[in-house]
Parts: structure tokens; sequence; C-alpha cells
């Protein structure tokens, strides 16, 4: 079964346990995946599917920060909830210690300087994509770098 068929169906069961808040964020998610097919005139495999989600739990981490700043805990706490239940569909993460070994063999592989931050990057988002976050690779990249 396919991501998008999986998230389908759990609108399904989720609309007959009127389970109301997670109905919402996997419509949301399904509008989002809509949305993307019709701009790009395809239809989504489970790789382009998991960068979407991966895109809106960005999305929304950046809205928890914002909402933190300005005081907004009620408000951050269903962001939060959205964040769990996208991740949901997300693929297995790697640990923290399974991160460093890929960063460390990439650094190895393309040199530890500055100007070779970009191959580094390319070469590393592609091969964790979806199974860790971005951000904190490229600080560790450039941790390394440094």
């Amino acid at each position: 079964m396919s991501l998008k068929a999986r998230i389908t169906e759990d609108m399904k069961t989720a609309m007959k346990a009127r389970e109301t808040d997670r109905l919402a964020t996997i419509r949301l998610l399904l509008a989002a995946i809509k949305q993307k097919e019709v701009d790009e005139r395809v239809e989504l495999d489970d790789v382009a599917v998991a960068a979407v989600i991966e895109k809106m739990v960005k999305q929304r981490r950046d809205s928890i920060s914002q909402y933190q700043a300005a005081q907004r805990p009620d408000l951050a706490e269903k962001e939060q909830a959205e964040i769990n239940e996208l991740q949901v569909y997300m693929p297995q993460q790697l640990s923290a210690e399974e991160v460093a070994a890929a960063v460390d063999a990439a650094v190895a592989k393309h040199g530890a300087a500055p100007a070779s931050m970009g191959k580094i990057m390319g070469e590393l988002k592609g091969a964790l994509a979806g199974r860790a976050d971005m951000t904190e690779v490229n600080k560790l990249v450039k941790a390394r770098l440094a």
C-alpha cells in the first residue's frame, strides 16, 4: 500500500471514529499532496509525499517557535499535536550517531574545506531526506568544517 493510500485510509478511519483534530490534520496533508500534484501535473510517489510531510512539519516547528515567543502556549500545543500526527507517516528517523557517521563520511569524501559545503549537503540531502532534520544536519556539517 502506498503512503498516499494509507493516509486516505486513515482519513476514513478518523471520520468513522469522529476524531476531529486528527481528521483535520489528515485533510490538510491530503490537500497539500493534491496541490503539489496539480502544480506539477504528476502523481506523487512515496518519496515526494514524504517531502510534502517534511515541509509541513518544518512549517509547524517554525510556528511553534513564533507562538512561544508570543506567549501563546495554547497555539503551540495545537501545532505540536499536528506534528505528532504528521510524523506517523514519516520514515523511521535516524539516531544522532547515525547522522554524525553520515556527516563524517561525506566530509571525508569531499574534504573538510568550507568551499565543499554545497557538495556535502547535496549528498547528505539525498541520503538523509525524510529520515533526519536537515537543519540539524546543516549545523553539524558547519561544525565539522569550522
